[in-house]
């Protein structure tokens, strides 16, 4: 095992010590935008000299084992114990190439994900709570922070639509693998007579554009609206009109945030998001030759999904774009989504 290619530990660890040394200043935090860019490149550079120094710790701890039991068969006790960190090593390797494939520029970012209910009435609202839950459950297994900026209750049950962000090395790099239509199958929960049910809800996923990067957004293009932030069951969660809507009028695009009590903050929070989707747009003129960021999504029904979770009358989700599959539906729902992310990336690379 090297420390060359992707890792150059050697290089990285120097760049830490020189980062650190910037940022130990009294005067670091004057500047608090470049201070915040100079923390985010410590913590990514952080985390790939760690994941190599796992590995070799992984590694070597295979090897002591298999010196302890020279000239003899492994005990139970070290058989058990030298499978178990095996499955370890070779899931920590996956993860290691998954990384190597993460190699645009904005792939290093953190994610703005919405997810919104389509087809389905209830029982969408409800798929849409659900998957939120899945990406909840997959960012906190990952050590990522997540932040709901913006959530719109389902009528009966569940959410129309929600916005958040996820912050940790690589978010949007991981998770653009999930932009597009997700199909669920089961019997539902809401229906007397336990019929099936066939639900549909979209994803959209955008990078967190870093505040060096210049869009120019014209006062006199935007219309600000205020209104009071609630939630489930129609419930004010306070009694100011401290939620923030901004409609981009050239494009239509519209932003909202309404988690933070104080106006001010949720005006950042919105401007930020529509910031990311400009961005997200020019990118698209410039990347003509490859598919379209919102035509990848495609409609929220039938025909357009991107992947199919299905309860009943068998369990199964399949990733219609890999071919990627697997029975454990409750795994998935909670989380372990890597299987498919790893097989999305894997598919660009092809390309």
């Amino acid at each position: 095992m090297t420390s060359g290619g992707f890792f150059d530990v050697e290089n990285k660890e120097i760049k830490v010590k020189e980062l650190q040394a910037i940022s130990a200043k009294s005067n670091f935090w004057d500047n608090t935008q470049e201070a915040q860019l100079i923390m985010r490149e410590l913590d990514l550079l952080k985390s790939d000299i760690a994941s190599y120094t796992n590995l070799k710790k992984e590694l070597s701890d295979l090897i002591t084992i298999l010196e302890l039991s020279e000239g003899e068969k492994l005990d139970e006790h070290f058989e058990q114990e030298f499978i178990d960190k095996l499955t370890v090593l070779k899931k920590d390797i996956s993860l290691l190439e998954v990384k190597t494939k993460l190699s645009l520029p904005q792939d290093k970012l953190n994610a703005i994900v919405s997810i919104h209910a389509g087809a389905g009435g209830t029982e969408a609202c409800d798929w849409a709570e659900m998957l939120y839950r899945m990406y909840a459950r997959w960012a906190e297994k990952k050590g990522f922070e997540l932040e709901a900026t913006d959530m719109l209750p389902g009528d009966g049950a569940g959410i129309k639509s929600i916005t958040f962000f996820v912050r940790g090395p690589y978010a949007y790099g991981l998770l653009k693998s999930e932009l597009g239509v997700h199909r669920l199958v089961r019997i539902s929960p809401f229906d007397a007579n336990k019929r099936r049910h066939t639900s549909f809800t979209s994803c959209d996923v955008i990078p967190e554009i870093e505040d060096e990067i210049k869009i120019e957004i014209k006062e006199e293009d935007l219309r600000i609206d205020t209104y009071r932030a609630s939630g489930h069951g129609g419930q004010h969660l306070q009694k100011t009109d401290s939620a923030v809507r901004i409609t981009h009028l050239p494009s239509g695009i519209v932003t909202q945030s309404q988690s933070e009590r104080s106006q001010h903050k949720n005006k950042a929070f919105a401007m930020k998001i529509l910031k990311a989707k400009l961005y997200e747009v020019e990118q698209d003129k410039l990347r003509s030759q490859i598919e379209k960021h919102y035509s990848e999504k495609g409609n929220i029904a039938w025909g357009s999904q991107i992947r199919s979770y299905v309860f009943m009358p068998y369990q199964l989700v399949k990733d219609h774009r890999t071919g990627a599959e697997i029975g454990n539906v409750q795994n998935v729902m909670d989380g372990d989504i890597d299987l498919f992310i790893e097989a999305y990336l894997a598919k660009k690379l092809e390309k």
